[in-house]
């Protein structure tokens, strides 16, 4: 098959890329764009480690064919990290000890980020439900939960 052309924005920022059909788009961010915050880890959906935002929704990248995102905006965890320090969930994550090896880490702060958008005063329940799709093999989620209150009550008084 012919390799395609898909266009797209990318952080807030045009991007093009060159490739074959039903290449995910995990694999572009990774190999082609250098986007290393997307992690690969089972490659089937399950674990949550590769979740990017597409229009504004988390969504895995592991099996999303990257000519489904031509003419939508893409959103990795580097596209939320403000060049100055982290993001109020980054910070909430690292304040609260929300992560262990890091590696579902990207994962869970691009749900909660979606999370905190659609509704910036969750309670534990929803906070729960929404990290339903992520698994995490280290901190037991305890802190991952506490980290997301955290952001929520820091984005309710202005905190950074």
């Amino acid at each position: 098959m012919a390799s395609v052309v898909v266009s797209f924005e990318l952080n807030g920022r045009p991007a093009e890329v060159l490739a074959r059909p039903m290449t995910t788009l995990q694999s572009v961010l990774r190999n082609q764009l250098g986007f290393t915050a997307t992690k690969e880890g089972c490659r089937q959906g399950g674990c949550g480690s590769c979740t990017v935002l597409v229009d504004g929704e988390p969504m895995p990248s592991c099996l999303l064919p990257i000519e489904d995102v031509a003419g939508r905006r893409v959103t990795t965890l580097e596209g939320i990290t403000p060049i100055d320090g982290l993001s109020p969930v980054q910070q909430a994550f690292l304040d609260g000890n929300g992560f262990q090896c890091g590696y579902c880490t990207p994962g869970m702060e691009m749900l909660a980020t979606a999370l905190l958008e659609r509704n910036p005063s969750p309670g534990r329940d929803e906070i729960v439900e929404a990290l339903g799709g992520n698994i995490c093999r280290c901190t037991g989620y305890q802190p991952i939960v506490d980290a997301i209150e955290a952001a929520a009550g820091a984005a309710s008084t202005g905190e950074r």
